[in-house]
């Protein structure tokens, strides 16, 4: 089965083709750094107009690839959760074309698809497994029962990872899209050279909060720029990274340790996913625990339309399929019915 996914929840206009829910035979993605470096982030109703200048030409290269819209069996697109504005963009145009050729239209949660994105990577994975997502609005460990079943098995209470990077990279002066420059910069410097704060809470073992890293990384600089201290910007980074990636690694390890799952496999899912520290740090606690770990390609990580034909299949597999009334919305829980 050959499904069109269509995704436009944020600052990425995408649409690819995915066969039976693994096999990529197209994957389109525009982004629209350029535009949103220039603000420092992304402004949601520049990021809704990029998305119309975009989606039609990203659509037809991706379908180009199968002969057109009559080689596709269904479209997918992301409805949820996203920027509103941007979502409606990408709902809108998917409507009006499953509409037109006469194809089912299978709505798909955002955060669903980077857990998919890890069947594209990896054709051997099946659930059960924990999943943790990481990104710019998202910080979740989640049981994924089957492919359409899961349960939060904690969050953030406060700021996402991926944003407690993006105001770090902020405060550090080092512009927008600030995961991968705080990455980049993190390699240059010693990841012990300074300790930042690292949350737990005894009542809820698997949530995370951010807030507290990411006032002490600004009070840091702050109280370096008032007593003349010259910034070690690379030891910052380093040091800031160690500790969100260590309270990542520590509660997805602990998750999968606690859960009785059939076997003990952990997927990483988000754009957070691509970080190196992470990838490096809760790869070898994986090793060290016996923990079958899968994270995407890099390519894969951020937003792209693949993620969300793949989960459209099997959204579909058990009957998740909307009419034209079929609206957008800017939150909702990945554990939807």
């Amino acid at each position: 089965m050959r499904i069109l996914g269509i995704e436009s929840s944020c600052d990425e206009t995408a649409a690819a083709v995915v066969e039976d829910g693994r096999k990529i035979i197209s994957n389109i993605v525009s982004t629209q750094i350029s535009i949103h470096e220039l603000y420092g982030g992304v402004v949601p109703e520049i990021a809704s107009r990029a998305h119309l200048e975009a989606i039609s030409s990203v659509t037809e290269k991706a379908l180009a690839e199968v002969g057109g819209i009559d080689n596709i069996d269904a479209v997918a697109v992301t409805n949820a959760p996203g920027l509103i504005g941007a979502l409606l963009v990408g709902l809108g145009f998917a409507k009006g074309l499953a509409f037109s050729a006469g194809k089912p239209l299978i709505p798909v949660h955002h955060i669903r698809g980077h857990v998919a994105a890890s069947y594209l990577s990896n054709p051997d994975l099946k659930p059960p497994f924990v999943a943790l997502i990481v990104s710019g609005g998202h910080s979740h460990l989640v049981h994924v029962k089957d492919y359409t079943d899961y349960t939060i098995l904690g969050g953030t209470r406060d700021d996402a990872a991926g944003e407690s990077f993006d105001k770090a990279a902020r405060v550090l002066g080092l512009g927008y899209p600030g995961g991968p420059k705080m990455d980049a910069l993190a390699k240059e410097g010693n990841p012990d050279a300074i300790h930042f704060p690292r949350v737990h809470f005894a009542d809820a073992p698997f949530d995370f909060s951010f807030s507290g890293v990411k006032t002490s990384i600004i009070n840091y600089a702050h109280n370096a720029a008032q007593t003349g201290k010259e910034l070690n910007k690379p030891d910052v980074a380093a040091s800031f990274s160690k500790a969100v990636c260590e309270i990542l690694t520590e509660k997805a390890v602990l998750a999968v340790n606690t859960l009785d799952l059939p076997e003990k496999r952990l997927v990483v899912a988000g754009g957070v996913a691509a970080n190196s520290m992470l990838r490096s740090m809760i790869t070898a606690a994986a090793k060290k625990n016996g923990i079958s770990l899968y994270i995407p390609d890099l390519s894969l990580c951020g937003d792209n339309a693949a993620m969300i034909a793949a989960q459209g299949f099997y959204e579909y597999s058990i009957g998740r399929v909307a009419s034209t009334d079929l609206n957008a919305f800017a939150t909702e829980s990945i554990e939807l019915k």
